[in-house]
Protein backbone atom coordinates (compact mmCIF):
# COMPACT_ATOMS: atom_id res chain seq x y z
CA UNK A 1 0.00 0.00 0.00
CA UNK A 2 1.93 3.33 -0.91
CA UNK A 3 1.59 5.94 1.64
CA UNK A 4 -0.09 9.17 0.87
CA UNK A 5 2.57 11.66 1.83
CA UNK A 6 -0.16 14.75 2.40
CA UNK A 7 -1.97 12.77 4.78
CA UNK A 8 1.41 11.66 6.65
CA UNK A 9 2.58 15.06 6.84
CA UNK A 10 -0.68 16.27 7.92
CA UNK A 11 0.33 20.49 9.13
CA UNK A 12 -2.17 19.81 12.11
CA UNK A 13 0.21 17.71 14.03
CA UNK A 14 3.37 19.70 12.34
CA UNK A 15 4.38 16.37 11.36
CA UNK A 16 6.23 15.00 8.15
CA UNK A 17 7.71 11.37 8.41
CA UNK A 18 10.96 10.20 7.38
CA UNK A 19 11.60 7.53 4.80
CA UNK A 20 8.16 6.12 5.40
CA UNK A 21 7.58 4.08 2.46
CA UNK A 22 11.01 2.49 2.78
CA UNK A 23 9.61 1.86 6.65
CA UNK A 24 6.59 -0.05 5.44
CA UNK A 25 8.44 -1.68 3.18
CA UNK A 26 10.85 -2.80 5.89
CA UNK A 27 8.42 -3.62 8.60
CA UNK A 28 6.63 -5.93 6.60
CA UNK A 29 3.57 -5.62 8.61
CA UNK A 30 1.25 -8.54 9.13
CA UNK A 31 -2.60 -7.68 9.36
CA UNK A 32 -3.10 -9.45 12.48
CA UNK A 33 0.70 -8.62 14.10
CA UNK A 34 1.88 -6.49 16.98
CA UNK A 35 3.90 -3.81 16.31
CA UNK A 36 5.62 -1.04 18.50
CA UNK A 37 6.84 2.49 17.59
CA UNK A 38 9.04 2.82 20.00
CA UNK A 39 9.52 7.33 18.98
CA UNK A 40 5.55 7.78 18.24
CA UNK A 41 6.32 11.47 18.03
CA UNK A 42 3.14 12.83 16.11
CA UNK A 43 2.58 9.31 14.93
CA UNK A 44 2.87 9.10 11.12
CA UNK A 45 4.42 6.32 11.10
CA UNK A 46 2.42 4.61 13.80
CA UNK A 47 -0.68 5.95 11.19
CA UNK A 48 0.55 4.09 8.38
CA UNK A 49 1.38 0.78 10.05
CA UNK A 50 -2.39 1.19 11.66
CA UNK A 51 -3.80 1.55 8.37
CA UNK A 52 -1.90 -2.04 7.56
CA UNK A 53 -3.26 -3.84 10.41
CA UNK A 54 -6.69 -5.33 11.17
CA UNK A 55 -9.22 -5.49 13.81
CA UNK A 56 -6.94 -7.91 15.24
CA UNK A 57 -3.98 -6.29 14.81
CA UNK A 58 -2.13 -3.65 17.49
CA UNK A 59 0.14 -1.02 18.08
CA UNK A 60 2.05 0.00 21.08
CA UNK A 61 3.21 3.60 20.69
CA UNK A 62 6.28 4.97 23.42
CA UNK A 63 7.45 7.93 23.71
CA UNK A 64 8.85 10.14 26.48
CA UNK A 65 8.07 13.47 25.84
CA UNK A 66 4.12 14.07 27.13
CA UNK A 67 3.10 16.68 24.14
CA UNK A 68 3.78 13.63 21.66
CA UNK A 69 1.74 11.26 23.46
CA UNK A 70 -1.25 13.60 23.56
CA UNK A 71 -0.55 14.84 20.21
CA UNK A 72 -0.50 10.69 19.17
CA UNK A 73 -3.70 10.29 21.19
CA UNK A 74 -5.95 12.49 18.87
CA UNK A 75 -4.28 11.38 15.37
CA UNK A 76 -5.25 7.70 16.38
CA UNK A 77 -8.24 8.08 18.24
CA UNK A 78 -10.50 6.51 15.49
CA UNK A 79 -8.41 3.15 16.14
CA UNK A 80 -9.35 2.98 19.38
CA UNK A 81 -8.80 -0.18 21.40
CA UNK A 82 -5.94 -1.12 18.52
CA UNK A 83 -3.51 1.45 20.36
CA UNK A 84 -1.98 1.41 23.51
CA UNK A 85 0.53 4.85 23.98
CA UNK A 86 2.79 4.54 27.00
CA UNK A 87 4.90 7.44 27.88
CA UNK A 88 8.25 5.96 28.75
CA UNK A 89 12.10 5.83 27.55
CA UNK A 90 12.26 3.05 24.80
CA UNK A 91 15.23 2.39 27.20
CA UNK A 92 12.87 0.74 29.34
CA UNK A 93 11.47 -1.34 26.67
CA UNK A 94 11.56 -4.75 28.24
CA UNK A 95 9.77 -3.38 31.07
CA UNK A 96 6.89 -1.63 28.89
CA UNK A 97 6.51 -4.87 27.49
CA UNK A 98 6.41 -7.31 30.87
CA UNK A 99 3.93 -4.07 32.53
CA UNK A 100 1.07 -4.67 28.73
CA UNK A 101 1.97 -8.74 29.06
CA UNK A 102 3.11 -9.24 25.58
CA UNK A 103 5.85 -11.47 25.00
CA UNK A 104 6.41 -10.59 21.74
CA UNK A 105 6.17 -8.16 18.88
CA UNK A 106 6.22 -9.11 15.18
CA UNK A 107 7.85 -5.39 14.31
CA UNK A 108 9.92 -2.40 16.21
CA UNK A 109 10.53 1.49 14.29
CA UNK A 110 12.66 3.39 15.94
CA UNK A 111 12.96 7.14 14.31
CA UNK A 112 16.07 8.25 16.86
CA UNK A 113 16.79 12.08 17.54
CA UNK A 114 14.77 15.05 17.92
CA UNK A 115 11.42 15.26 16.53
CA UNK A 116 10.42 18.13 14.40
CA UNK A 117 8.03 19.29 16.63
CA UNK A 118 9.82 19.48 19.13
CA UNK A 119 12.51 21.19 16.93
CA UNK A 120 9.90 23.76 16.07
CA UNK A 121 8.42 24.38 19.30
CA UNK A 122 10.86 27.57 19.91
CA UNK A 123 9.84 27.33 23.84
CA UNK A 124 11.48 23.54 24.00
CA UNK A 125 15.29 25.40 23.93
CA UNK A 126 16.34 23.27 21.22
CA UNK A 127 16.63 25.70 18.35
CA UNK A 128 19.52 28.47 18.01
CA UNK A 129 16.97 30.34 15.94
CA UNK A 130 14.74 31.21 19.02
CA UNK A 131 15.41 32.47 22.21
CA UNK A 132 13.76 30.69 24.59
CA UNK A 133 14.57 28.93 28.31
CA UNK A 134 17.72 26.42 27.83
CA UNK A 135 16.05 23.28 28.08
CA UNK A 136 16.66 20.61 25.27
CA UNK A 137 14.67 17.89 27.66
CA UNK A 138 12.72 15.08 25.02
CA UNK A 139 11.18 14.49 28.41
CA UNK A 140 10.20 17.53 30.61
CA UNK A 141 10.29 15.25 33.71
CA UNK A 142 13.67 14.21 33.14
CA UNK A 143 16.00 16.03 35.93
CA UNK A 144 18.53 17.30 33.51
CA UNK A 145 18.63 20.20 31.15
CA UNK A 146 20.85 21.80 29.03
CA UNK A 147 20.77 24.66 31.11
CA UNK A 148 22.37 22.11 34.13
CA UNK A 149 24.98 21.02 31.50
CA UNK A 150 25.99 24.46 30.31
CA UNK A 151 26.37 26.01 33.73
CA UNK A 152 27.48 23.25 36.20
CA UNK A 153 29.73 20.33 33.66
CA UNK A 154 33.22 21.02 33.85
CA UNK A 155 35.29 22.37 31.42
CA UNK A 156 36.84 18.96 30.36
CA UNK A 157 33.13 17.36 29.99
CA UNK A 158 31.63 20.69 27.72
CA UNK A 159 35.16 19.82 25.46
CA UNK A 160 34.44 16.22 25.27
CA UNK A 161 30.40 16.55 24.15
CA UNK A 162 30.99 19.46 21.85
CA UNK A 163 33.93 17.53 20.19
CA UNK A 164 32.62 13.96 20.31
CA UNK A 165 28.94 14.58 19.94
CA UNK A 166 28.74 17.90 17.63
CA UNK A 167 31.81 16.82 16.24
CA UNK A 168 32.94 20.36 16.72
CA UNK A 169 36.08 21.60 15.74
CA UNK A 170 36.77 24.24 17.98
CA UNK A 171 35.22 22.35 20.87
CA UNK A 172 38.15 23.55 23.57
CA UNK A 173 37.44 27.05 22.58
CA UNK A 174 33.99 27.27 22.58
CA UNK A 175 33.58 25.41 25.97
CA UNK A 176 36.82 27.87 27.60
CA UNK A 177 34.34 30.45 26.65
CA UNK A 178 31.40 29.12 28.20
CA UNK A 179 32.78 28.74 31.48
CA UNK A 180 34.21 31.95 31.39
CA UNK A 181 31.32 33.51 30.60
CA UNK A 182 28.95 31.40 32.93
CA UNK A 183 31.65 33.06 36.06
CA UNK A 184 30.31 35.92 35.55
CA UNK A 185 26.50 34.99 35.54
CA UNK A 186 24.69 32.04 34.32
CA UNK A 187 24.16 31.44 30.81
CA UNK A 188 19.62 31.25 31.03
CA UNK A 189 18.76 31.37 27.53
CA UNK A 190 19.35 29.96 24.01
CA UNK A 191 20.33 33.00 22.06
CA UNK A 192 22.78 33.69 25.22
CA UNK A 193 24.48 30.37 24.61
CA UNK A 194 24.43 31.09 20.96
CA UNK A 195 26.48 34.22 20.94
CA UNK A 196 28.78 32.77 23.41
CA UNK A 197 29.93 30.03 20.87
CA UNK A 198 30.28 32.59 18.27
CA UNK A 199 31.67 34.62 20.23
CA UNK A 200 35.05 31.90 20.32
CA UNK A 201 34.71 31.21 17.07
CA UNK A 202 37.05 32.98 14.27
CA UNK A 203 35.44 34.56 11.08
CA UNK A 204 36.07 32.34 8.93
CA UNK A 205 34.05 29.58 10.56
CA UNK A 206 31.03 32.48 11.23
CA UNK A 207 30.63 33.02 7.41
CA UNK A 208 30.09 29.24 6.32
CA UNK A 209 26.79 27.70 5.20
CA UNK A 210 26.03 26.02 8.15
CA UNK A 211 25.05 27.80 11.79
CA UNK A 212 27.54 28.18 13.87
CA UNK A 213 25.76 27.03 16.87
CA UNK A 214 24.38 23.69 15.43
CA UNK A 215 27.53 21.49 15.87
CA UNK A 216 27.22 22.74 19.51
CA UNK A 217 23.68 22.29 20.77
CA UNK A 218 23.14 18.68 18.81
CA UNK A 219 26.03 17.76 21.28
CA UNK A 220 24.03 19.05 24.22
CA UNK A 221 20.63 18.31 23.20
CA UNK A 222 22.11 14.57 22.64
CA UNK A 223 24.29 14.76 26.92
CA UNK A 224 21.25 15.63 27.75
CA UNK A 225 18.79 13.14 26.90
CA UNK A 226 21.64 10.24 26.54
CA UNK A 227 20.58 9.59 23.08
CA UNK A 228 23.66 7.39 22.65
CA UNK A 229 24.15 6.07 26.07
CA UNK A 230 20.68 3.96 25.60
CA UNK A 231 21.13 2.73 22.06
CA UNK A 232 22.93 -0.51 22.45
CA UNK A 233 20.55 -1.59 25.48
CA UNK A 234 17.38 -0.71 23.35
CA UNK A 235 18.51 -2.86 20.25
CA UNK A 236 19.32 -5.53 22.30
CA UNK A 237 16.16 -5.57 24.05
CA UNK A 238 14.29 -5.19 20.60
CA UNK A 239 15.76 -8.02 19.47
CA UNK A 240 14.79 -9.93 22.66
CA UNK A 241 11.16 -9.01 22.13
CA UNK A 242 11.05 -9.81 18.55
CA UNK A 243 9.02 -12.75 17.79
CA UNK A 244 11.23 -15.20 14.93
CA UNK A 245 10.77 -13.66 11.49
CA UNK A 246 9.53 -10.04 13.04
CA UNK A 247 11.77 -6.76 11.84
CA UNK A 248 13.60 -4.24 13.24
CA UNK A 249 13.58 -0.61 11.73
CA UNK A 250 16.09 2.07 13.32
CA UNK A 251 16.18 4.99 11.42
CA UNK A 252 19.48 7.93 12.97
CA UNK A 253 20.23 11.15 11.67
CA UNK A 254 23.87 11.36 12.93
CA UNK A 255 26.65 9.46 12.49
CA UNK A 256 27.66 8.55 15.73
CA UNK A 257 24.54 6.79 16.18
CA UNK A 258 24.51 4.96 13.32
CA UNK A 259 27.79 3.63 14.11
CA UNK A 260 26.51 2.65 17.56
CA UNK A 261 23.37 0.92 15.37
CA UNK A 262 25.65 -0.34 12.55
CA UNK A 263 27.85 -2.13 15.35
CA UNK A 264 25.27 -3.79 17.67
CA UNK A 265 23.57 -5.15 14.83
CA UNK A 266 26.32 -7.19 13.36
CA UNK A 267 27.32 -8.21 16.96
CA UNK A 268 23.54 -9.66 17.16
CA UNK A 269 24.11 -11.31 13.92
CA UNK A 270 27.42 -13.04 14.49
CA UNK A 271 27.79 -16.54 15.33
CA UNK A 272 30.32 -18.91 16.34
CA UNK A 273 33.38 -16.56 17.44
CA UNK A 274 35.87 -19.33 18.67
CA UNK A 275 39.36 -18.89 16.91
CA UNK A 276 39.37 -20.45 13.01
CA UNK A 277 41.96 -22.63 14.08
CA UNK A 278 39.39 -24.42 16.69
CA UNK A 279 37.96 -27.54 14.74
CA UNK A 280 34.60 -27.32 16.49
CA UNK A 281 32.65 -24.65 18.35
CA UNK A 282 33.05 -24.45 21.87
CA UNK A 283 31.45 -21.37 22.36
CA UNK A 284 27.93 -22.26 21.68
CA UNK A 285 27.17 -18.68 20.20
CA UNK A 286 24.60 -18.36 17.72
CA UNK A 287 23.16 -15.19 15.51
CA UNK A 288 19.94 -13.37 16.78
CA UNK A 289 19.20 -11.80 13.65
CA UNK A 290 19.99 -11.87 10.29
CA UNK A 291 20.86 -7.95 8.77
CA UNK A 292 18.52 -7.39 6.00
CA UNK A 293 20.04 -3.92 4.89
CA UNK A 294 23.95 -4.22 4.85
CA UNK A 295 24.34 -0.54 3.78
CA UNK A 296 21.86 2.08 5.29
CA UNK A 297 18.85 3.31 3.10
CA UNK A 298 18.54 6.55 2.54
CA UNK A 299 15.82 9.30 1.33
CA UNK A 300 15.60 9.52 -2.50
CA UNK A 301 15.40 13.16 -4.49
CA UNK A 302 11.46 12.94 -4.78
CA UNK A 303 11.30 12.70 -0.62
CA UNK A 304 13.74 15.30 -0.42
CA UNK A 305 11.89 17.20 -2.50
CA UNK A 306 8.89 18.00 0.34
CA UNK A 307 10.88 16.74 3.47
CA UNK A 308 14.55 18.45 3.42
CA UNK A 309 14.87 17.19 7.15
CA UNK A 310 15.07 13.24 5.72
CA UNK A 311 18.27 14.43 3.90
CA UNK A 312 20.77 12.54 6.63
CA UNK A 313 18.23 10.32 7.90
CA UNK A 314 19.53 6.34 7.70
CA UNK A 315 17.86 3.27 7.75
CA UNK A 316 18.97 0.08 9.03
CA UNK A 317 16.90 -3.17 8.75
CA UNK A 318 16.95 -6.32 10.53
CA UNK A 319 15.09 -9.76 10.89
CA UNK A 320 14.86 -11.60 14.01
CA UNK A 321 16.06 -15.48 13.28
Amino acid sequence: MPFDKNAASDERFGHKPVLLDECMEALQIRPDGIYLDGTLGRAGHSLEILRRLTAGGRLIGVDQDTAAIEAAGQRLKEYGERVTLVHDNFNNLADILDELKIQGVDGMLFDLGVSSPQLDDAGRGFSYMHDAPLDMRMDRQAALSARDVVNGWSYEELRRILYEYGEERYAPAIAKNIVRRRDERPIETTLELVEVIKEAMPAAALREKQHPAKRSFQAIRIAVNDELGVLPTMLSAAVEHLNSGGRLAVISFHSLEDRIIKKTMQELATGCICPPNFPVCVCGRKPKIKLVTRKPVTAGEAELVYNPRARSAKLRVAEKI
